[in-house]
């Protein structure tokens, strides 16, 4: 009997005559034969040793940022995380935990949980935050049915072109099927001020807008607050968590929800996952966001305490009256990034962010004095465009050579900008990985 399928042959026999067949291959009858994969051919088993040996192997062909002078953002950056995140995520009382549906004894991962929304209420200067989604795509889709459940006579969605590719793709496959028109990026060449006189009306329910945005410029958000405001839509913004430790959050500017990719906060690369989705709102919209929220309370006896609460609005006790299908959420990453803060501080989040800014700002004004390059960006962040004399596949497979991985190729999803680098700078960017970026341009 294998130790992990606890299923003798005697048991299995039984479950087939069960169910009428007489063997598992009979479970497959409807499935044509053509379609059916064939048997595969596994190569001979390995010890352990062997197969950490084989799997070692296999990892150190990847290039990644451990490795290589990394300048490669698009949304997943390279920042530090202090070895106080891994030793705690990864005790087992909340590395192993799921939801904490029984509060007498999940205290401990409700507090957590409860500390995290209070940070990212703190960082954003929202009244309240979930704790909370797959990654920043699915929070901007959530944000959208958010919106358009708040606003009475709203029926639209406005998106900048400048929001994330990935995240306006994700809203619409999300809202497929639902009627709701996404509106505003049909050309991405167009700015945010073009698409507002083009789409906004009464029958506008929420503008998503980034800032910084993706090609990574910052803007004066208080005018475009307004704008929306004023037509009686919601504006939701998509902020990047580390720019928050210098820059205005968005509540001082009036945004209605705020989203975002959490992944920067204690959160590796991880080669694309998983990341973590923030969220948080006015509290008037309280009743109508999706995900899961902690409160705190008090007990019989006066102690304090940490529950489940709002849990009505979900699927798992009502479903057909639920404000979203989501169910689950990235609770190991949502601790991480709890534990990044309470390890920076106020104080060590506004350095990163500093150090971010002036790295980045040294990095463009070096790459803007060679010949054939321009840096497109006037106000930015730690991320600039930079319009390239070559194609930005053929310049990031040379500077791959060399071991250094490039910025992102904007031609896909900006054909306007058709050699146009996305450069990100970090804390984690050294002034001699710079330098030599620069030397490989040159």
């Amino acid at each position: 009997m294998h130790r992990f399928i606890p299923i003798t042959d005697t048991d299995r026999a039984q479950m087939l005559k069960t169910i009428g067949v007489t063997s598992v291959d009979d479970l497959f009858n409807d499935v044509p034969e053509d379609a059916q994969y064939p048997e595969i051919n596994l190569p001979s088993a390995l010890s352990e040793m062997e197969m950490m040996r084989t799997l070692h192997g296999l990892a150190n062909q990847n290039a990644h940022a451990g490795d290589y002078a990394y300048f490669l953002g698009a949304g997943a950056y390279n920042h530090f995380v202090p070895a106080t995140v891994a030793h705690l995520i990864f005790r087992s009382e909340f590395y192993t935990a799921y939801t904490p549906y029984q509060p007498e004894i999940s205290q401990g991962t409700l507090q957590t949980i409860f500390e995290y929304q209070s940070m990212i209420c703190d960082l954003t200067d929202m009244d309240a935050a979930n704790a909370s989604h797959y990654d920043a795509a699915t929070a901007a889709a959530e944000a959208a049915v958010m919106a358009i459940n708040s606003v009475r006579n709203g029926n639209k969605i406005i998106v900048s072109p400048t929001l994330h590719p990935h995240y306006r793709e994700t809203m619409r496959t999300y809202l497929n099927g639902q009627n709701i028109p996404i509106v505003g990026d049909e050309d991405v060449s167009m700015s945010l001020d073009a698409v507002l006189d083009k789409h906004l009306d009464k029958q506008t329910a929420g503008v998503l807008v980034a800032n910084p945005d993706f090609l990574g410029n910052v803007r004066d958000m208080k005018p475009i607050a307004e704008r929306v405001h004023a037509a009686g839509a919601l504006l939701i913004v998509s902020a990047y968590p580390i720019a928050l430790g210098m820059y205005q959050p968005p509540g001082t500017y009036d945004a209605d929800i705020v989203i975002g990719e959490g992944q920067s906060l204690g959160n590796a690369l991880g080669f694309g996952g998983p990341y973590l989705g923030m969220f948080a709102c006015k509290e008037k919209y309280l009743r109508r966001m999706a995900g899961r929220l902690i409160g705190q309370t008090t007990d019989t006896q006066g102690r304090r305490g940490f529950v489940l609460t709002l849990q009505a609005r979900e699927q798992h006790i009502r479903r057909e009256k639920a404000t979203s299908n989501i169910c689950t959420n990235e609770a190991l990453n949502a601790l991480a990034a709890c534990v990044y803060m309470a390890t920076m501080g106020k104080q060590g989040l506004r350095q990163v962010a500093e150090l971010c800014y002036q790295k980045a700002h040294y990095a463009a004004s070096e790459i803007s004095k060679l010949d054939g390059y321009r840096v497109v960006n006037t106000e930015f962040f730690n991320e600039f465009v930079v319009e390239c004399p070559r194609p930005v596949a053929e310049i990031d497979h040379t500077l791959y050579e060399k071991g250094i991985i490039g910025g992102y190729d904007l031609s896909n999803d900006y054909p306007h900008l058709k050699n146009g680098m996305l450069i990100a700078v970090t804390e984690m960017n050294t002034r001699e990985q710079i330098d030599a970026l620069v030397r490989a341009l040159k």
